[in-house]
């Protein structure tokens, strides 16, 4: 169990937050997101123990990289951070129906599409790439409604705020503690469900290749799949030019066929969106978040990886 917060320190850190989101509006994106950059840059260069982290996670899934390059992805991952604050805080006054062209391009999509239109039921999935966010709520936009599991802020009023912003236009955002009741409920009614499937999921997940490592994986995603029969999509979005311009698409799309005739179709599943998230953040290494902890978690008689 936490320590009990501070509800003074809470509400301060609440109001704060506020003074800040409207002095951000007082500028153009871009210079909020060049600020992001450089706030990032020097929280990089003050935060060791996560500067070492993330150095070391992709010195490890890119053992022919370069120092110098590892440096720089490093860099780049921190910057990502920043910069998703700052779009999530702009994507409700800039992302409409009629103005998300704009700034969203649409990839390798068409048949997730064709998928949403269909109303049988979809899992989505996606990983910490790029910006997360906002590709549940542009398939809200676009009159696809999506029911997405997440963590939720410690600050409940911080939380609450933002709940608020991201799911103005529809998507659903609910606590992944006790989530079970809400998304059995969705996929009976033939909705859309979604995750983000790279976290690690500690003793009784399931070991599955991630850039070349044993990653443990939540079994939950491949079991509604199963029990539902319904595909599973791997999409992402991806930042473009560093600038409030994504391309949204999908690397993977799993059907309830391709895993009927396997032996193992859990690991099958598993291991195949988990292939899938590796490749869109191969395509853009600097944009995965490289500081969270996803091979924290060993296969028993391994040894622990260290991270300082």
């Amino acid at each position: 169990m936490g320590r009990p917060r501070n509800d003074f320190v809470d509400r301060l850190q609440y109001v704060g937050l506020r003074i800040v989101h409207m002095m951000m509006h007082c500028w153009p994106i871009e210079a909020n997101l060049r600020l992001a950059e450089f706030i990032g840059d020097f929280v990089y260069l003050i935060d060791r123990r996560h500067r070492l982290r993330a150095q070391q996670n992709i010195r490890l899934s890119f053992p022919h990289f370069s120092a110098e390059r590892v440096d720089r992805l490093a860099r780049e991952s921190v910057r990502q951070m920043f910069m998703l604050f700052v779009e999530v805080l702009f994507t409700v006054r800039l992302v409409h129906i009629n103005t998300f062209t704009k700034y969203v391009r649409l990839g390798d999509f068409k048949k997730s599409l064709e998928l949403l239109m269909n109303h049988r039921g979809l899992i989505m999935i996606t990983g910490h790439h790029g910006n997360w966010e906002i590709l549940g709520y542009v398939m809200a936009v676009l009159g696809f409604p999506t029911v997405s599991v997440a963590r939720p802020l410690d600050n409940k009023y911080v939380n609450e705020w933002l709940l608020g912003v991201r799911e103005r236009k529809g998507q659903r955002i609910i606590d992944k503690k006790g989530a079970t009741t809400i998304v059995t409920e969705t996929l009976d009614a033939k909705g859309t469900v979604g995750f983000i499937a790279d976290q690690d999921a500690g003793k009784k997940g399931l070991f599955v290749d991630f850039f070349g490592r044993k990653a443990s994986t939540y079994k939950s995603i491949g079991l509604l799949a199963m029990e539902y029969q319904v595909p599973v999509v791997i999409g992402y979005a991806e930042r473009v030019n560093a600038k409030f311009t994504f391309k949204i698409g999908s690397s993977d799309i799993i059907y309830p066929e391709d895993w009927k005739n396997e032996e193992q179709p859990l690991q099958y599943i598993t291991q195949r969106y988990t292939k899938a998230i590796e490749t869109f953040v191969r395509d853009a290494p600097g944009q995965y978040l490289w500081v969270h902890r996803r091979w924290k978690t060993r296969p028993k008689g391994e040894t622990a990886e260290k991270y300082d």
